[in-house]
């Protein structure tokens, strides 16, 4: 204990060799067997050789560049494509009615290729424009991806009650399930609070909130218990803390399941792992790399079916045909090269991760209670309790003063600007999305970038 004592040097135990995840839970620095189970996975369903579905991002808001953008990331290796539609242009692509859709889709085998959606509150639409574009291919394995939560939890408010949304979003959802069994229905996202600086636990009882209330909609809407959980998929973000980033998605599992057996059924988890934005530098924004690499290793070792990787250049500005080519081979190379899904649970066994996820899966638990004690996601989003919530972890997060790679008080004199892609984007007009009813309000929880303050 002397020997202990002087290298410490004064400190304590805690203070000198006890680091914390961004959500405030220790990690120590020595960990020892103690009985905690490891969370596994079924590889019984998985492609040796495509283990993840590698997942592109389309934003370009012009019709035909986003068009070829797509049939070019198909054949540069991607596997399926996520779509942000946006009728003004600004955040994705200019899309407005079913005949914009399936020009865009134009060249893409949709029954081999999955196709998903980012629509915010004009999902029910956009979802019946994609299932018509599918042309009633009961194989097409479509992402509908609706998510009314998310947008209303982003924008602060939504045009009609949100709950409305929610029933609309269902009922749409029910209807092409019939058509479409294959289809994925509804997106129960945590990463809207991530982005905006939540905790690991906060970010996952967002989710799991959001995929409990996605399900009695489901079920009311006419689905079994069980259908309902199998039309869900969780969404979560990674980011460069990658051995948090696998302890969140296997303690996602945990608590799926305990929601899952809670409601009589038994349905496996379905994981869409998305790059943090939040993480992200616009100074020396090639760091952006590394981080994104991290993720992506985060996300493959966590046992996502699903990944997103942006690009180095999505803190500036939309990113050119050589960042997605980045972006697509990163994971290629992790895929094909590093092997990360040739092993069911690489983390299983290994006591630090095996204790955190247990901790990060009963930290969560205990916020999901919080929110479901408080009437329920749509509840606790209006009262703003969960953006309290948020706003605390946010502050505690940016008070640590951790580093960020490639970010430093001397800024490089000479450093070059970073091609983006900056095509104008002409909007379209588009169905409106209000619904009968009172507007729906909450505080937003407004997006940041860790390295914002520094880079300032």
């Amino acid at each position: 204990m002397a020997l202990v004592e002087k290298t410490l040097k004064g400190e304590t135990f805690d203070a000198a060799l006890v680091t914390r995840t961004q959500g405030g839970l220790p990690i120590q620095p020595l960990y020892v067997a103690d009985g905690t189970a490891p969370i596994g996975r079924d590889l019984s369903e998985r492609d040796p050789d495509r283990p993840w579905d590698l997942r592109t991002h389309i934003v370009q808001p012009d019709l035909a560049k986003a068009n070829a953008d797509i049939l070019r990331d198909l054949e540069g290796g991607a596997a399926s494509v996520l779509i942000t539609l946006d009728p003004t242009a600004q955040a994705g692509v200019a899309i407005g009615s079913p005949e914009a859709l399936t020009r865009l889709l134009e060249g893409v085998l949709i029954d081999l290729a999955p196709v998903a959606l980012d629509a915010g509150f004009l999902g029910p639409k956009a979802a019946d424009w994609l299932g018509a574009a599918a042309k009633s291919a009961p194989n097409a394995p479509l992402a509908f991806h609706l998510d009314p939560l998310s947008a209303f939890a982003e924008t602060g408010a939504s045009p009609g009650p949100v709950e409305s949304h929610i029933i609309s979003a269902a009922t749409v959802a029910a209807r092409l399930a019939t058509t479409y069994p294959k289809a994925s229905l509804f997106l129960a996202s945590g990463q809207v609070a991530h982005e905006a600086g939540a905790s690991e636990a906060q970010e996952l009882a967002v989710m799991a909130a959001s995929a409990l209330a996605y399900a009695k909609a489901l079920v009311r809407a006419g689905l079994s218990m069980e259908d309902a959980f199998k039309g869900i998929v969780i969404g979560l973000a990674v980011d460069g803390e990658y051995f948090v980033g696998v302890a969140k998605l296997r303690a996602a599992r945990a608590v799926w399941d305990r929601i899952t057996a809670a409601c009589g059924v038994s349905v496996p988890a379905r994981i869409e792992a998305r790059s943090s934005r939040r993480m992200l530098t616009r100074l020396d924004p090639w760091t952006n790399l590394l981080r994104l690499t991290a993720a992506g290793f985060a996300a493959a070792v966590g046992g996502a079916q699903s990944i997103v990787l942006g690009t180095f250049t999505d803190a500036i500005g939309r990113p050119t045909e050589f960042a997605r080519r980045q972006a697509r081979n990163t994971q290629l190379v992790l895929m094909e090269e590093a092997h990360l899904g040739q092993v069911a649970d690489p983390a299983g066994g290994a006591w630090y991760l095996d204790q955190l996820t247990e901790a990060l899966a009963k930290a969560a638990w205990t916020e999901f209670q919080a929110i479901e004690a408080a009437g329920g996601i749509v509840a606790a989003l209006s009262s703003g309790l969960i953006a309290g919530k948020v706003a605390e972890s946010r502050e505690a997060i940016l008070a640590s003063g951790r580093k960020v790679l490639g970010v430093t008080v001397f800024r490089n004199p000479d450093e070059k600007p970073v091609e983006v892609d900056t095509t104008p984007g002409a909007p379209v007009e588009a169905p409106s999305v209000r619904l009968p009813g009172p507007d729906g309000h909450c505080p937003l929880l407004t997006p940041i970038r860790l390295s914002a303050d520094l880079e300032a």
